[in-house]
């Protein structure tokens, strides 16, 4: 099985057993500038590479499954937007790459096939229900209910990135709205934070950074916030305020087993995670359900969208 996660920058690319053991990966820089066939042709180049490097062919592969960083109709396999690709309009993914290689192609959302890559090899495992949220750029998420993942009418099931924390007067986000719980708990939100923190003067060591470096980095953030300055204080509690209200909503709308948080800014480990918890403890209403959910980091790091893809693969052979 081909595993695929098509990211804006790379494209990671790994083969897999039936039974799930990683054989190889490589990864390449996504040609976003050559628009969908130049990708479609980059991955077909790649797969032919790592089969080739294992004296296998196109045909010994059992599929291809995809993770795109957009919105997908999962069950036509196409992806209707994917801004980060420069895709505007809808893309027939799933037709195009079977053209291209032959095979049984899969085509999902890239944090559903996260979440579905912790469910089965991660720190999803033996959970049924869970929800994975992602912390990066942007924030993700995949909603998985008895080892399904949740799609939705539209595929825009488990954008939890763009749930409102603050309905009015929050910091703009790049979907048009104000307030998203975006703005507040990305890498993009965390920078954008500490450089107005800076500027109204409440932030000494980011100020000494951004001196010392010319730019503030999120881990930057978390590190000032880690050595007490107020400022990137104020910042990360905010941060993990708004982690924990809006997984303690979905808990009252899905009452999962486990909430995974993955992503770059998720590796602030228990400085944001204990603040996350606290958060969620005081909003969640009933404690008995507050105590039986976990809330655990990822496991599987970047690997996560390439085993999840390849589970596409795998859940249609059995």
């Amino acid at each position: 099985m081909v595993g695929v996660d098509i990211g804006g920058t790379a494209i990671k690319m790994a083969l897999f057993t039936t039974e799930g053991s990683l054989l190889v990966k490589s990864q390449d820089a996504t040609p976003v500038g050559d628009g969908e066939d130049g990708i479609v042709k980059k991955i077909g180049e790649m797969m032919d590479g790592l089969l080739a490097a294992h004296g296998l062919h196109r045909t010994d592969a059992a599929g291809i499954g995809v993770g795109v960083p957009g919105t997908v109709d999962a069950k036509n396999g196409v992806v209707r937007e994917a801004v980060n690709l420069n895709w505007r309009s809808p893309v027939r993914l799933r037709d195009k790459l079977a053209a291209q290689t032959g095979l049984l192609v899969a085509v999902e959302n890239d944090a559903n096939t996260a979440a579905l890559g912790e469910m089965w090899q991660g720190a999803g495992q033996g959970a049924r229900d869970m929800v994975m949220i992602t912390l990066g750029t942007g924030v993700g998420g995949g909603i998985i209910l008895n080892g399904q993942i949740v799609d939705g009418v539209h595929g825009i099931a488990g954008e939890i990135g763009h749930m409102s924390m603050a309905p009015e007067g929050g910091p703009l986000c790049n979907c048009g709205k104000t307030g998203c719980l975006e703005t507040y708990a990305s890498a993009t939100g965390i920078i954008r934070a500490g450089q107005e923190a800076v500027r109204a003067g409440t932030s000494p060591l980011l100020a000494e950074t951004l001196a010392r470096t010319g730019e503030i980095r999120a881990r930057d953030v978390w590190d000032a916030a880690a050595a007490g300055d107020a400022g990137a204080l104020a910042i990360a509690d905010r941060a993990g305020l708004y982690l924990g209200l809006a997984l303690s909503h979905l808990t009252l709308l899905l009452n999962p087993e486990k909430l995974i948080i993955g992503g770059g800014i998720a590796a602030a480990g228990e400085f944001l995670f204990s603040r996350v918890r606290e958060s969620f403890h005081r909003y969640v209403p009933f404690p008995y359900i507050a105590g039986a959910t976990e809330i655990v980091p990822a496991a599987l790091g970047n690997d996560a969208g390439m085993i999840g893809a390849a589970w596409l693969i795998r859940s249609r052979l059995t």
